[in-house]
């Protein structure tokens, strides 16, 4: 017979275990059913947390090599790109047992394999031996996450055209790299890539990179880029992508119909995700997807199905661990008759370069599409004594307030622990604060955090420091 559950939730990502956690504390008697053969997702094992780790120690090698003109006297430094690998594989795997732990200690049974629908109520589960096996349940979560994007008619061998997951996987540094998007993953992957060795090419469609982000940010983000020594090719269109003995040609044109062809060893393809929903066989319960493949729900996250939940990537919305995780604690609590809801206009997006960039709420442009009257509050890092003092001190804190009410709409942050310090904002933008707010809050001296009080000041054009 299937054994019966209250809840089961089809992966085991950031959205999904926190999902089937939160489900176990309110009482219900739930299962996590995950294919990898490793909780944590595409985030934990082959996404935000390896890609933190190399751009962290790639950050650290580019340090130890400069010591010298800060009067660090040290040998050669040189680069062990495998023990550096396993330094973040290791992170991936106690990270991913914590999960595992800390389903087991919920409670949560934890099944190893493909989940797909039989019936609105019963999940079969494919093991990798191909052993099934069914549940049954009242109410299932899809959170299956999403899958990288390619080129049409161009493949990941995850060797020379490699995506996320082969570009944390190479075995040796490429001398050329050519990454075709200019978007949050790409950028992270070119900077550990362009630190540890490789020429970086980047080959962008639009005329500026990290789309819909803030387009002030977004260009003094290419300018410290470039300082880096990443390339970047605006306004270029891959036409093609071939392999040869060497590596690959990417052939592009540019608005103007004129070619460029790049060499080069390896080929990141880093254009998008899409929802990961092709294994479920939704056509069987009849669950209504919109124009891109993404999951139809209401504001509940209930799909066409009443029983039938979807959260993360496969519905709509930014594709980001925290945005899944609070739709999995809002799910859980929505079905046990709680009021689960999550704030989509507080929800920060980083990209972990260095500098790291920030943002949370509306940019200046979608203001000006929305004919808000905003005042604008800037303050350079180069003002701030914590950032000088360490010699890290590029880039700004810029918050946009309402003209007439002063209520904080957005921030966005170019800087060091720029990731950190957006969650001040996010605190204040939950509790509907002004920048008058932020500006009379006490902040401790010396602190980067200090930058974003001068900001708030700023909007009142009374900052101190600058």
């Amino acid at each position: 017979m299937a054994e019966k559950f209250q809840a089961v939730v089809i992966g085991g990502g950031p959205g999904g275990y926190v999902c089937a956690i939160r489900l176990a504390q309110l009482g219900l008697k739930t299962a996590c059913i995950e294919s990898r053969g490793s909780l944590g997702g595409t985030c934990l094992n082959v996404g935000c947390i390896p890609s933190k780790s190399l751009l962290n120690l790639s950050e650290e090698f580019h340090k130890a090599q400069n010591l010298s003109s800060k009067g660090i006297e040290t040998g050669e430094v040189k680069l062990n790109l495998s023990k550096m690998m396993k330094n973040k594989d290791k992170a991936v795997t106690i990270l991913t047992k914590g999960v595992e732990f800390l389903l087991k200690k919920n409670k949560v049974t934890y099944f190893k394999g493909t989940g797909s629908f039989k019936s609105k109520n019963e999940i079969l589960i494919k093991d990798d031996k191909n052993k099934e096996s069914l549940v049954e349940t009242d109410n299932v979560i899809i959170a299956t996450g999403s899958v990288p994007v390619s080129l049409p008619g161009v493949e990941f061998d995850e060797k020379i055209i490699i995506s996320s997951t082969g570009a944390l996987k190479l075995d040796q540094v490429p001398k050329k790299m050519v990454i075709v998007g200019g978007g949050y993953i790409g950028l992270e992957m070119g900077s550990v890539w362009s630190r540890l060795g490789a020429e970086v090419h980047v080959v962008e469609f639009l005329d500026h990179i990290t789309p819909g982000m803030d387009k002030e940010i977004s260009s003094e983000f290419m300018k410290i880029l470039k300082k880096q020594g990443i390339s970047f090719h605006m306004k270029h269109k891959v036409e093609k992508i071939k392999k040869n003995k060497s590596g690959a040609i990417v052939s592009t044109k540019d608005m103007d119909g004129r070619s460029k062809n790049f060499e080069c060893d390896a080929v990141l393809i880093s254009v998008g995700r899409k929802p990961n929903t092709a294994n479920l066989n939704l056509e069987k319960v009849g669950i209504d997807l919109d124009e891109k493949k993404r999951i139809k729900t209401d504001k509940n996250f209930k799909t066409n199905q009443s029983n039938i939940y979807a959260i993360g990537d496969v519905i709509v919305g930014p594709m980001l661990a925290h945005k899944a995780e609070d739709e999995g604690i809002a799910v859980a609590e929505n079905i046990v008759g709680q009021s689960g809801h999550v704030n989509y206009d507080t929800i920060p997006g980083v990209i972990y370069t260095t500098p790291e960039v920030a943002s949370i709420g509306k940019t200046e442009e979608q203001l000006k599409e929305l004919k808000i009257k905003y005042k604008i509050g800037k303050f350079s890092f180069m003002a701030n004594s914590r950032a000088k003092a360490i010699d890290d001190a590029e880039g700004f804190v810029k918050i946009l307030a309402d003209e007439k009410t002063d209520k904080v709409l957005g921030a966005h942050l170019i800087g060091p622990h720029a990731g950190e310090l957006i969650a001040e904002i996010g605190v204040a933008m939950e509790f509907g604060a002004s920048s008058e707010d932020i500006a009379r809050t006490c902040h401790a001296h010396p602190t980067f955090s200090e930058a974003v009080k001068e900001a708030a000041l700023s909007v009142d054009k009374r900052a101190i420091h600058s």
